[in-house]
């Protein structure tokens, strides 16, 4: 039978130990708030996902038209074309965008399954196309979705277990998994098990940020009690679905930090001024989460709630600031004028 964290949430987060313990919030503060946050562009349909190119324009992915589209920080919008072969359904489409020089990758959802994929850009131009990686299970619900870059210069790519739990227990499956691969979409050396999978047992992962200290952190969406943020260690079994929240389990890690759903269901998430951001869906607002120079969390501060919806897209822009996308368009919020948007909210 699944366990359930049963330590009551007030209005903070609980932090927890990977050994079980229940942890003090560490004493390190969230410093001065983030400034007001201004539109970069608005107009746009669920953009899921956030990344910068060398000259510092940012590619935006919409996760419903299966557009790519380059934002310059001014806010200029150029349609870099429609993605070939993206099926959009449910919470699948195109979502996740990842940005290594000339090349570009991106994670979508195709006809039977998830796929990474990488194209080279030359100018506005997408070429070369190139599966990286396929069979990725595909559902309604739970694809996952988030590509990132890690500091070992290896690409990192989250993905849900579609609502079948098992999944993610299963390390011969690519569903519930955090994954680690070269830029041919090998598995990364060092990976503990010799293949992409680098952590399992998630349910849901769609935010993936490292911290000064290169420890990387997971945003978790829970299934009717607690949304998590973990703190990833490779080849380790963060429970689902046997444990949500802590399950004080030695076969599994604990999460970090546990936060009930109303207040989160947390999607993308950045690191920038010592603190994680992340983004809340059913939560609408954005949390910060100060962390200390061991990688323990502080009280974590919400900001902008109930303001602009839905979040989604979080990610650190060249110039430390912190882009958020809303997507109160993805048919479970209440669009509002000018969504979807992007902000860019000075955190330092």
């Amino acid at each position: 039978m699944r366990k359930i964290c049963t330590i009551m949430l007030m209005a903070a987060l609980t932090a927890c130990s990977s050994a079980g313990e229940v942890l003090p919030t560490a004493a390190v503060s969230a410093g001065a708030a983030p400034g007001e946050p201004k539109d970069v562009v608005t107009g746009l349909s669920v953009p899921w996902a956030i990344a910068f190119l060398p000259g510092g324009d940012a590619l935006v992915t919409e996760r419903d038209s299966a557009r790519l589209l380059r934002v310059s920080q001014a806010g200029k919008v150029t349609g870099l074309g429609t993605i070939e072969g993206v099926r959009p359904e449910g919470e699948g489409g195109l979502m996740g965008v990842a940005v290594k020089g000339d090349q570009i990758f991106l994670y979508y959802t195709a006809e039977q399954d998830n796929r990474i994929v990488r194209y080279r850009l030359t100018g506005d131009r997408l070429s070369d196309q190139r599966i990286l990686v396929q069979g990725i299970p595909k559902g309604g619900i739970h694809n996952g979705g988030r590509l990132a870059f890690g500091p070992d210069g290896y690409l990192y790519a989250t993905t849900g277990e579609t609502g079948e739990g098992g999944l993610a227990q299963q390390r011969d499956s690519l569903g519930g998994k955090i994954l680690r691969m070269t830029v041919d979409g090998a598995p990364a050396p060092g990976n503990p098990f010799g293949t992409l999978v680098y952590s399992y047992g998630h349910r849901n992962v769609q935010g993936l940020a490292w911290d000064r200290s290169g420890r990387l952190y997971a945003t978790e969406f829970g299934q009717d009690t607690y949304d998590e943020i973990n703190l990833i260690r490779p080849g380790a079994n963060y429970g689902w679905p046997e444990v949500e929240g802590r399950g004080d389990d030695p076969r599994f890690v604990n999460p970090l930090l546990t936060w009930t759903t109303a207040e989160s269901s947390p999607s993308g998430m950045a690191y920038a001024d010592g603190s994680l951001w992340v983004a809340a869906l059913r939560g609408e607002r954005l949390w910060q989460i100060p962390l200390s120079a061991d990688g323990s969390a502080g009280k974590p501060v919400a900001h902008f709630t109930d303001r602009y919806g839905r979040l989604r897209a979080v990610t650190t822009a060249p110039d430390g600031t912190v882009w958020v996308g809303t997507s109160n368009k993805d048919g479970r919020g209440s669009p509002r004028p000018g969504d979807d948007r992007i902000l860019s909210v000075n955190v330092s």
